[in-house]
């Protein structure tokens, strides 16, 4: 790539490439492929004057072999669509070019138009604001759009035009303004949620292949298997499933699915397997779905958003009979139209929820990802935490340690089939089994029949017409029945407490037993004592395992409660009855089993390395390296609702202050609608910025 060095200064080049201009689209694919590098931290692309700021780590020398090594025709044109999809930039220029017209439109009009032609544009621009007004009083409402209409309306009536356009331009300043923000808000938002690139099981002659869902094409046949999100819209061919479609039409009951029936993408396989022929790869993004619900979702609103909104409303008609009295007392219009034009419901209403969404954005910088600000506040209000042992409390990445069969020289064969049947349902046990068997080159491709997951059990199928089951002692022995010679029973009851462990039987018989290291996470003790600083009473682990290796976990963690060998339905009941006394409680598990538990809680939160079906679920997830991600969300969540309380004092305080001074003679309408539309601009703005450092 050719390019001009125009200043470099410690960690941050600017360089001008070999270009006029660019199109939104070539610098949104040059960008794009910029921060592909590992070293580059940042790029912001000027399409105007095709110049580049970067962002970068490390030496300057190695950013400028890069630059010189990359294809400028490549990477102005060769970008994922996703990527393309989910770009703010046309959004931006949309919105700047908007407030260029309307300021320029402005000036002509003061400059070159005649009086009389001015009052002519202001009287039809008048038209829209007083429909509005009308539109509002017509439905029964006392709303802002009223103020406004009354405030233009006097104004010309008074003969004073010049003041009637000068309102009716801040308005529409302010109008382009507030949807500029709140609209890149939740687009910055969105974009950060959205772009996940997934893998998915491609049916082949051969079989099942899996493979990246970028390489699935219209026609192609895809197996989607219980805990998994449905990756394509496409018709069901076989199988039959219950489907959790809440992503997209909010009920909360799965919905039964079989042969012939239309399957979307986004929604989650609770229970069955289904193979779909993909009907659409494109149309609706995952983006697109994300803007939908942070946009219409009422549900996910926090109640203090809800409560802001409808104080904002109630307001409107005091502000309306302030004027009224305004007027009947000092029989002076322009104090009276000065307090008209001040009304606190568009800093209450514009302000607080951008500060919700600024602090979800925020949330995702530190790879937490929030739904809604209903689970922010819910976080904040929290006094009880629920957390899972296995991948949660526990390493996000446990171990393969041992594998102990009755012969020794068939370790290999049993870890073989163990990860052909695990690797079909994520968790961090099942990826640990699938992992160690690829690091012994280990290859085991499909050798089972149908595969069936029991919930908190275990894995069944079979090979050669023979049962093979994997899974938990109690699922083994307990409910299948399955025996163990007594020569191998002698190093069963030796098992170390160590390890938390996996029971593989085949045709009724215990085969092995896999050992894996389950360690406490590093910063677990830690982080759960400052969860504790800031509020949270109660700290319970819930676990499937057995009490030995619970009892184990929970007393290195220092847990409040413990409770161990418990089913899926066993944690949501907790949670209920928690519930029911009071209690705002937080649930943090990654396994399918966890996903009742996560509904039930007040605010679900899910490891991202766990099962698809969890994170879908789940109102809030963090990565998987670190639970100190934890302690900055309830941070960041007990920050915002200060904030919220900061702001709400703020907005009342200078709307009354501008209220007084219209009162007093000492500014006019339009300097009124001047100081009301920058002091909601200037908070809102402020709302925007970071709560936690």
């Amino acid at each position: 790539m050719k390019f001009w060095l125009e200043s470099d200064i410690k960690n941050r080049a600017r360089i001008h490439i070999d270009k006029t201009s660019l199109t939104v689209r070539q610098a949104d694919s040059l960008a794009y492929h910029l921060e592909q590098n590992p070293s580059i931290t940042r790029v912001k692309v000027y399409e105007r004057t095709a110049d580049v700021a970067i962002f970068y780590t490390g030496e300057r020398k190695y950013i400028i072999t890069f630059l010189k090594g990359l294809s400028l025709s490549l990477a102005l044109e060769d970008a994922p669509e996703e990527v393309l999809e989910a770009s703010g930039r046309k959004l931006s220029l949309k919105y700047k070019e908007q407030l260029t017209m309307k300021v320029l439109s402005r000036i002509v009009l003061g400059v070159v138009f005649p009086y009389p032609a001015r009052v002519a544009v202001t009287v039809l621009r008048s038209f829209k604001y007083i429909a509005m007004g009308l539109k509002s009083l017509l439905k029964g409402r006392l709303e802002v759009p009223v103020l406004d209409a009354i405030a233009i309306f006097v104004s010309m009536v008074r003969g004073d035009f010049d003041t009637a356009g000068s309102v009716m331009f801040l308005l529409g300043i302010g109008e382009i303004l507030e949807e500029w923000t709140h609209k890149k808000s939740v687009d910055d938002l969105a974009k950060s949620m959205a772009l996940k690139v997934s893998n998915v099981w491609l049916v082949t002659g051969e079989g099942e292949v899996l493979v990246k869902a970028s390489d699935i094409r219209e026609g192609d046949e895809v197996i989607v298997r219980m805990g998994n999100v449905v990756p394509f819209d496409g018709k069901v061919t076989d199988g039959e499933a219950f489907l959790n479609q809440s992503s997209l039409t909010g009920e909360s009951l799965p919905v039964r699915k079989k042969k012939d029936g239309f399957v979307y993408a986004g929604t989650v396989v609770e229970e069955g397997q289904i193979k779909v022929l993909v009907e659409k790869t494109k149309g609706r993004t995952k983006y697109e779905q994300i803007v939908m619900m942070i946009e219409e979702s009422e549900k996910l609103k926090s109640s203090i958003e809800s409560k802001s909104s409808h104080i904002a409303d109630s307001l409107v008609p005091y502000t309306l009979a302030g004027t009224i009295l305004t007027y009947a007392v000092t029989r002076n219009i322009t104090k009276a139209v000065s307090v008209l034009m001040v009304d606190f419901s568009c800093a209450l209403k514009l302000a607080i929820p951008i500060s919700v969404l600024s602090a979800i954005r925020e949330c995702q910088e530190h790879g937490i990802t929030v739904k809604g600000g209903k689970f922010l506040e819910a976080m904040a209000e929290a006094d009880t935490m629920v957390f899972d042992k296995t991948g949660t409390l526990t390493n996000a990445t446990p171990t393969v340690a041992d594998i102990i069969s009755e012969d020794e020289g068939v370790k290999d064969e049993m870890l073989k089939i163990a990860a052909c049947l695990e690797e079909h349902f994520p968790h961090s046990v099942a990826n640990a089994v699938v992992k160690e068997a690829a690091m012994r080159g280990i290859s085991h491709d499909e050798m089972h029949t149908k595969v069936n997951y029991i919930v908190a059990h275990g894995v069944a199928s079979s090979i050669d017409g023979k049962p093979v089951l994997i899974g938990s002692y109690h699922f083994v022995f307990e409910d299948e029945g399955c025996s163990v010679s007594d020569k191998f029973r002698e190093k069963i009851n030796s098992l170390s407490d160590e390890y938390s462990y996996l029971y593989l039987a085949m045709d009724g018989m215990l085969k092995a037993v896999i050992a894996i290291s389950d360690p406490l996470r590093k910063e677990a003790k830690e982080v759960l004592l400052q969860l504790k600083d800031t509020g949270i009473s109660k700290i319970v682990m819930m676990t499937g395992d057995s009490e030995r290796t619970a009892r184990a976990i929970a007393y290195k963690a220092g847990v409040d409660e413990y409770y161990s060998e418990v089913l899926p339905e066993d944690k949501a009941s907790f949670i209920e009855k928690e519930k029911e006394k009071g209690h705002k409680v937080v649930m943090v598990g990654d396994g399918i089993n966890d996903s009742p538990a996560l509904s039930a809680a007040d605010c679900g939160i899910a490891i991202s390395d766990g099962a698809q079906i969890a994170r879908e679920i789940a109102d809030v997830t963090i990565a998987a390296d670190d639970l100190n991600e934890l302690l900055v969300f309830r941070k960041i969540s007990l920050l915002l609702m200060k904030k919220i309380k900061k702001n709400f004092r703020m907005i009342v305080g200078l709307n009354g202050g501008f209220i007084a001074l219209g009162l007093a003679g000492l500014i006019t309408p339009a300097t009124s609608a001047t100081l009301h539309n920058t002091s909601t601009l200037a908070i809102s703005v402020a709302g925007m910025r970071n709560v936690y450092q």
